[in-house]
């Protein structure tokens, strides 16, 4: 059987080409890896632990920042690598979380996709994930409470620095020189920025925006709502994970990857196996042949299971 779409039905198949020796696996954490409640199943810790017992390596690929990863941080075995922030960073979870690789969105490029969705679709608002922190504009909905954050206009939370501000103290006369608000984060790499709109359908927004703005960054989505995580030109899930498995001499057919939105279609598509969670995205579901449960019924655990029932 190729597809479980719910969980009542036979457990979902692990890859049966005898051809097939799955060295990497590759899952998602939001409504995939992680229940709705932002908890990791005793199940799934159990399964992932097997897996990498078996030799298999097991890498979180996800949108999340590297500040957000500390619901799998105690569930990390082996290598402890995971790919934050739609493939931005990779983040090395034994050492405090601390990002080791990034592929950022240049500032220019951010700014040019700001100016082009404020004139495409009024009322959008914009945030600036760092690698540092989190800033984001008045208007923004509060989705992230982090009480340092910068609150301003898009223009100043992407403005760079300018040779002034950048000289040391010592350079600008021993004075000690205060960081104005909005050169706050200047000087650190942008690995997303979000845009968020109060009205359009989530899919819609995304679609116009890659119209529109489609030459200088790009989009994708994992939120219901009109949400957009926006990266640097050609980053996404898939490019980092091909980078970190070739360093590894992993080859896609040895690459079992999991997810249920469209941030994660990319990832899947490349591949040799992946699984569409039963709560996945229509696109998702669509896009790929095998499906496993849903995230609240440890559809990652199940295959896993059976992938190492049948080694």
């Amino acid at each position: 059987m190729d597809s479980v779409t719910d969980a009542s039905a036979e457990p979902p198949q692990a890859p049966r080409s005898a051809e097939k020796t799955i060295r990497l696996i590759a899952t998602d954490l939001d409504g995939t890896l992680l229940r709705d409640d932002k908890t990791v199943s005793s199940r799934t810790i159990a399964a992932l632990a097997a897996a990498e017992r078996a030799g298999i390596e097991v890498f979180f690929v996800t949108g999340r920042p590297a500040r957000w990863m500390d619901v799998v941080s105690d569930h990390v075995h082996g290598h402890g690598l995971a790919i934050c922030a739609n493939g931005a960073a990779v983040v090395d979870l034994h050492h405090g979380r601390r990002i080791v690789e990034i592929s950022p969105l240049e500032r220019p490029a951010a700014l040019a996709v700001v100016h082009a969705l404020r004139a495409a679709a009024p009322g959008t608002s914009f945030a600036v994930e760092q690698t540092g922190g989190f800033n984001y504009e008045p208007e923004y909905p509060p989705f992230q409470l982090d009480p340092d954050a910068v609150i301003a206009p898009a223009e100043k939370l992407l403005a760079e620095l300018s040779p002034e501000d950048s000289r040391s103290p010592l350079e600008q006369g021993g004075a000690t020189i205060p960081p104005a608000p909005e050169d706050i984060g200047a000087d650190q790499p942008v690995l997303k920025l979000l845009a968020h709109h109060p009205d359009l359908d989530p899919d819609a927004f995304l679609d116009l925006a890659r119209a529109r703005a489609g030459e200088h960054a790009s989009f994708t989505r994992s939120s219901p709502t009109a949400l957009l995580e926006i990266s640097g030109l050609g980053v996404s899930k898939a490019g980092t994970l091909a980078r970190c498995c070739a360093q590894r001499g992993i080859g896609p057919d040895q690459v079992v990857a999991f997810g249920d939105m469209p941030n994660d279609l990319e990832m899947l598509a490349w591949a040799g196996t992946s699984y569409a969670m039963a709560n996945a995205h229509p696109d998702v579901l669509a896009a790929t042949r095998l499906h496993t449960y849903g995230n609240n019924e440890d559809g990652v655990a199940a295959v896993i299971e059976r992938l190492l029932e049948d080694r």
